[in-house]
């Protein structure tokens, strides 16, 4: 009997906590002194790795530091998703999320001023940003809900207001309520009569723990 060779999944194992250690670390420098502290020397001090380490896995700091925002944002996405699920209407979801995210940098701004400074939104197909909130979206649009319009032009209408909203609440003095003008401003966007986008916009909200 073949014995199994369980060697390419250990090596595989191997570089994800190696890559991942990269990432915890960069992530710490970043909370507390912004992307500009996320040097490859800072890195691979705080990882307790060498330099060659480093360049297995990213060519430059502003490459992990990529990496690292759309991990963040990933992550923020599938941790909200399950208090949206329980939302029948996609608006709603919609609202609620948008509110959600903002608020959540609201009360962590080192952590939204690293996702509006190093790449968030994300771009790439599989982040959750697609998997999911774009299946919302174009459940909505499918169902007459929300108005028909290609699915990229409604991403961009909802991540270009959110990214804004970011830059804005993490740079100077915002409105309270900015967050719940920013869900209703992509409602409308999207095609919701302005008073049903302010009705959806402004109910309570309980933040999720992250």
């Amino acid at each position: 009997m073949d014995t199994p060779d369980h060697r390419p999944r250990v090596a595989a194992e191997r570089r994800e906590r190696m890559r991942a250690r990269l990432l915890d670390a960069a992530f710490d420098l970043a909370a507390t002194g912004g992307p500009e502290a996320v040097t490859i020397d800072a890195v691979i001090a705080r990882a307790g790795v060498a330099r060659g380490s480093f360049y297995k896995y990213f060519d430059a700091p502003a490459t992990l530091l990529q990496a690292l925002a759309v991990e963040v944002s990933d992550a923020m996405i599938r941790a909200m998703h399950p208090f949206m699920e329980q939302l029948a209407d996609p608006a709603e979801r919609m609202a609620t999320g948008v509110r959600t995210v903002l608020r959540l940098v609201r009360q962590s701004p080192r952590m939204g001023a690293f996702l509006a400074r190093s790449g968030w939104p994300a771009v790439q197909r599989s982040h959750s940003l697609f998997t999911l909130v774009g299946v919302d979206i174009a459940a909505g649009m499918a169902s007459g809900r929300l108005r028909a319009m290609h699915i990229d032009v409604a991403l961009s209408a909802l991540t270009g207001t959110v990214l804004g909203a970011m830059h804005a609440i993490t740079s100077h003095d915002t409105p309270a309520d900015l967050p719940e003008q920013a869900a209703a401003a992509i409602l409308r966007a999207l095609g919701l009569p302005a008073d049903e986008a302010e009705d959806l916009a402004t109910p309570p909200l309980a933040l999720p723990t992250l």
